[in-house]
């Protein structure tokens, strides 16, 4: 019963291997952003960086493409005052193929986990709003990814979020996977299997 309890342990981990691969770093600018306590979505942000596509260095322009996305609904506190949003919604970076950008989607899932929509009040009494959150999907080749996302407003001044407000600015950063961790991933899986079998056969 050890012998499973840690290989069931190990297949939890290989997981996280899985995606110890090169990340892909993607920078977008203003967009509105509105919610209700269904959720918070993201509209009309255009990406102006982006860096460790397809291995290469960083890449700028004034529109790259566009991200956009929606959560889940309000699970705890407020839109004012900060609070918890659900897992789930959409979460989408396209490529409008400018300055070696592919043109096509680049990534496609949704939240992993909850989303965290954070009140800062400033030394000077306005205030700034912070959205982040953890996600998984697809990059534009199909392939299973993970990543994270923060999104800054701009200053709302002294009021508070009023069920819409500009981006600042925001980073999210992708995680995709290496071929030799998708075979180590895929032999452990295997090997579990295995093992499972047999149990279940004694």
């Amino acid at each position: 019963m050890k012998k499973m309890l840690l290989l069931a342990v190990l297949a939890l981990a290989l997981p996280t291997a899985v995606f110890a691969g090169s990340g892909v770093d993607f920078t977008n600018s203003g967009g509105t952003l509105s919610g209700t306590n269904s959720g918070l979505s993201l509209s009309g942000s255009v990406l102006v960086a982006v860096k460790g596509l397809n291995g290469g260095g960083l890449i700028t322009g004034n529109n790259l493409g566009s991200l956009s996305f929606s959560t889940g609904a309000l699970t705890g506190g407020s839109l004012q005052m900060g609070g918890t949003f659900a897992a789930g919604g959409s979460f989408t970076i396209t490529g409008n193929g400018t300055n070696g950008i592919p043109n096509g989607t680049l990534f496609n899932g949704s939240f992993s986990g909850p989303v965290t929509w954070t009140l800062i009040t400033l030394a000077n009494g306005t205030h700034n709003y912070t959205l982040s959150g953890s996600l998984s999907g697809w990059n534009g080749s199909g392939t299973p990814t993970q990543g994270v996302t923060v999104q800054l407003t701009i200053n709302t001044g002294k009021g508070f979020f009023n069920g819409s407000t500009t981006i600042s600015s925001g980073d999210t950063n992708i995680v995709v996977p290496e071929p030799g961790s998708l075979s180590l991933l895929g032999t452990g899986l295997i090997g579990l299997a295995g093992v499972i079998r047999r149990k279940l056969k004694g």
